[in-house]
């Protein structure tokens, strides 16, 4: 019985290590490439060191943190490329995960994305940007709710947080207003509705095409933003980066490749 609890006690520790760093992580607060060091981490999340081994190790597998032979964990790195190759296999999964959705999905899921894509509508404003974030993920995530393969939705759920790493680490960067839905060149509230529309009228081929237009769309704008801002933090900066190892040198390694 004591054993049990222990056990209990235990991996619902870990789990809770788990969550907590893989939430920094998401976010960009353990920036990419950054040492993961297990005992300052112990201190963080005040944790044993065997939870914080074996939540290391799940993100290790999840591709958020890497480890190396004698140097320990850290961060997984970024690039532009890992970037573009990450969105072409978003894109092919989306596309099987929104035809089988679209096949299954009933009058309750054609409800939950009408809902879902009113609240979108209704949050604006600075202030409101991670509820905008928040309701994004769980909007995309209700699209492809009613695919009938776990596998699929597996790799969805883990394709769209690595994409979202990416997308948190560009307004970290930029003195951009942070809210995805005003921008002057994308009308991002129609391209929900675009796509609320062809999913409840159970067109497959032209919500396929959409969700690759408004994913290619944002790594477009991902990619560009990460490349302008670099490009004019003028020498000076970039000096102060590499002395310090702060977020000016973590935007060259972005634009490296």
């Amino acid at each position: 019985m004591r054993t049990d609890q222990v056990e209990l006690g235990r991996g619902s520790l870990t789990e809770d290590v788990y969550e907590h760093l893989r939430a920094e992580i998401l976010a960009g607060r353990y920036l990419p490439e950054q040492k993961l060091k297990i005992t300052e981490l112990c201190g963080e999340v005040r944790g044993s060191l065997g939870a914080v081994r074996e939540a290391l190790s799940r993100l290790l597998s999840e591709g958020l943190v890497e480890a190396e032979a004698y140097k320990g964990f850290s961060v997984a790195a970024v690039s532009p490329l890992d970037l573009v190759n990450l969105t072409r296999a978003r894109i092919e999964v989306e596309k099987l995960c929104l035809a089988s959705s679209l096949v299954n999905g009933d009058i309750e899921w054609e409800g939950r994305l009408i809902a879902l894509l009113h609240q979108l509508s209704r949050c604006n404003g600075i202030e409101a940007a991670d509820q905008w974030s928040s309701l994004h993920a769980v909007f995309h995530e209700a699209l492809v709710s009613a695919c009938d393969n776990s596998w699929l939705l597996r790799m969805h759920r883990v394709l769209h947080e690595q994409s979202e790493r990416y997308r948190r680490l560009s307004l970290m960067f930029s003195g951009d207003d942070p809210e995805p839905v005003r921008r002057a060149h994308r009308d991002v509230p129609a391209e929900h509705r675009d796509l609320v529309e062809a999913a409840v009228a159970r067109d497959v081929e032209r919500t396929c095409d959409l969700i690759t237009a408004h994913l290619q769309r944002t790594t477009d704008d991902l990619l560009t933003k990460l490349e302008a801002r670099a490009s004019g933090d003028g020498g000076d900066k970039r000096r102060r980066g590499h002395e310090g190892g702060g977020k000016y040198a973590l935007r060259e390694r972005l634009t490296s490749n």
